[in-house]
């Protein structure tokens, strides 16, 4: 829940007893998904110098590990760069150690950071959502992925008695039933008749493991209940609050990236321009001019703009052989240097309908059932029953460029402006919570 409490009213934090945080994301995805994370902990005054989130360069698994792939990472590329970034955070900060907080193939990272050497440099670690035995036990599917039960990388990390690195203080944060990479079966990914690693496989022996009900795969690292989860185990008491402290001016910033092919990738785009405008909270039409446009610096990184906590935001970002995408935002109540945009990519099908409008959840899954979702007042196709498992629906319209489509996840709103897709134009409705 994003709240608006005074920033007056947050305490003053001790940075010296703070060590740094480093936030570690999952499979394929981005640091820009521990923004309301690092939100939460600055509301309850831990300080913004000391929370940094790392960004893999390449951040999809490898099919099979030990084989190379384009536009993929293997275990030991992740941890490389994660030990440059704990040396880096260490050098600024003088701390002598970090804690990591890592979100489901981030856990992996991060334990194997540790088993390498790693460990003197590690005061504590959280692994959220974390395949730590893996997604599926088989010997016919995923042979040679990191995220087989019987695969090398994790019969090294999981050997012995214990299944934490000795001297670093570890919890697990797992969903009691709803996590779909955490299954008795393979049927929340496509693969019912293939054996699963059970609700509990993200728990590791050693270590203080939480379960959470009701929390998808994505929820049991960016929720407010992990978040509380989290100031629990380092701090020993509650959060003086799960919401977030609005700031009088938002300062943002961030970098646009790309793909490589069909996969996803963290490295920034040059001299991509992007447009940034307010827009009204009701029909998400523009009100006046831009409030920034700039191209991106040869690191893909644009900004800083401040804005209004109070401000519906529309990001025009153009990548030429991609779209023009119409990023449409809720307020931003809290200053984030993690607005990291990364364009669509519209199919040769989609470009010969009318409009195309992503209703987008990058920090939880939809669940029918258990999530109130609509796109354009009724609720859109592609959302699976029982565990949730999609975080993105694309709906085609029929629709003139210029109407308004409303998109809602239980209790946030955005709304959207259809643009033209047969002139490369897609709205993303993406939601905070």
């Amino acid at each position: 829940m994003i709240g608006a409490a005074s920033a007056a009213s947050v305490p003053r934090a001790r940075a010296a007893v703070k060590p740094p945080i480093i936030f570690i994301h999952g499979n394929g995805d981005t640091a820009a998904l521990w923004m309301t994370t690092i939100w939460r902990f600055e509301s309850n005054g831990w300080p913004r110098d000391r929370l940094h989130a790392v960004d893999f360069r390449y951040p999809t698994a490898r099919r099979v590990a030990d084989v190379a792939q384009p536009g993929t990472s293997s275990i030991g590329e992740a941890v490389a760069q994660l030990s440059d970034e704990v040396a880096a955070i260490r050098r600024r900060t003088g701390a002598a150690r970090v804690v990591l907080v890592a979100q489901s193939r981030g856990g992996l990272v991060a334990r194997m950071f540790a088993k390498s050497g790693g460990a003197d440099q590690v005061e504590a670690m959280i692994l959220c959502g974390g395949v730590n035995h893996g997604v599926l036990d088989s010997t016919t599917v995923l042979v040679g992925s990191e995220f087989n039960a019987n695969s090398s990388i994790l019969r090294s990390l999981n050997a012995g008695l214990s299944e934490v690195v000795p001297g670093v203080r570890t919890m697990t944060i797992r969903s009691t039933d709803m996590d779909k990479f955490a299954q008795p079966d393979g049927r929340a990914i496509g693969l019912p008749q293939v054996k699963g690693t059970g609700y509990d496989a993200p728990a590791l022996r050693g270590a203080i493991n939480v379960a959470i009900p009701g929390l998808d795969h994505r929820e049991t690292g960016y929720s407010p209940q992990a978040f509380a989860a989290m100031w629990r185990f380092l701090t020993g008491s509650a959060p003086r609050t799960v919401d977030v402290v609005a700031e009088r001016r938002a300062r943002l910033a961030g970098r646009i990236t790309g793909w490589l092919g069909d996969l996803p990738t963290n490295i920034g785009l040059a001299g991509i321009p992007i447009e940034v405008f307010v827009v009204d909270a009701m029909t998400g039409e523009r009100q006046g001019g831009a409030l920034l446009r700039q191209a991106t610096d040869k690191n893909g990184a644009w900004g800083p703009l401040a804005v209004s906590p109070h401000d519906n935001l529309e990001f025009a970002v153009a990548v030429p052989g991609l779209s023009t995408t119409h990023i449409y935002r809720s307020p931003f109540p809290h200053s984030s240097d993690l607005v990291n945009l990364r364009p669509q990519r519209l199919t040769a099908a989609e470009a010969g309908k009318g409009t195309v409008v992503h209703l987008s959840r990058p920090r939880g899954y939809f669940g029918a059932g258990r999530d109130h979702v609509l796109l354009g007042g009724r609720v859109p196709p592609g959302i699976p029953r029982g565990v949730p498992a999609v975080s993105d629906l694309a709906v085609a319209y029929p629709l003139p460029a210029g109407q308004c489509v409303v998109g809602q996840c239980n209790s946030e709103t955005i709304a959207a402006r259809t643009w033209p897709a047969a002139d490369g134009h897609v709205s993303v409705i993406e939601l905070t919570d």
